[in-house]
């Protein structure tokens, strides 16, 4: 597992965030009931997003292992259960996986999703065909991010498929601005990264030998910006 001082503290402080301050939040805005303008807008972008994310595999997925790295309340998980993958859904955070388990519908066909409240990094999980992470590096600084997805890839026999935030400058503001807010109130920052600079660490990284960098796409609603990178094995 990652253990550079960094990494372990905002993965702590992801933990604390989602299991208790934003519970209700992320579970309203991950639901189908009503949300503000606001809302309403991330949860559009997250939507293109996780379509973004599931295009990059094959449309068919039976009988190949996923491993949905940060699910939250589990909607990729179960999308890629319903093209026939055995999905591995973890999260650092009880309260969502709970949720996740609560909400999770039938699943026709031979796909299945199971559940987990680990850290994606966990080599116990097994050896899995796809590994995907959507918005749940994008805490993190590059280097911690680069070495992270490198330790998904490890686990990944066709490839990996994940988000980081863009370095916009609209991103960088809202970073500087969240700063300024009392440390109670404040969520988890971004680490806006360069695509650019992310490709760089990786092309770099010596346990990225074998994989090829490549297409990205950026999803770009008025509250959500996020965008999406893919690794495969040559």
């Amino acid at each position: 597992m990652m253990e550079t001082a960094t990494y372990l503290a905002r993965r702590q402080r992801l933990e604390t965030y989602f299991d208790r301050t934003a519970a209700d939040a992320w579970a309203k805005l991950t639901a189908d009931g009503p949300v503000s303008r606001i809302r309403a807008t991330v949860r559009e972008g997250r939507e293109r997003m996780r379509t973004t994310l599931l295009s990059a595999m094959p449309a068919d997925l039976t009988g190949l292992r996923v491993l949905d790295a940060g699910c939250g309340t589990g909607a990729l998980a179960v999308e890629a259960a319903r093209r026939g993958a055995h999905v591995v859904a973890t999260d650092l955070s009880a309260t969502l996986v709970n949720l996740a388990r609560e909400r999770l519908p039938a699943i026709d066909g031979p796909g299945t999703v199971e559940f987990r409240v680990a850290d994606m990094l966990d080599p116990t999980l097994g050896r899995f065909d796809w590994v995907v992470a959507m918005d749940s590096l994008i805490h993190y600084e590059a280097k911690d991010m680069a070495s992270m997805v490198a330790k998904l890839a490890a686990c990944a026999d066709r490839g990996v498929v994940f988000t980081f935030a863009p370095r916009t400058l609209l991103l960088t503001l809202m970073g500087w601005a969240g700063k300024l807010l009392p440390r109670g109130d404040r969520s988890p920052e971004l680490e806006p990264i360069r695509e650019a600079t992310l490709r760089q660490l990786l092309g770099a990284h010596p346990a990225l030998t074998g994989f090829t960098v490549g297409a990205s796409t950026r999803i770009n609603t008025a509250f959500y910006k996020s965008q999406s990178l893919e690794l495969t094995r040559a």
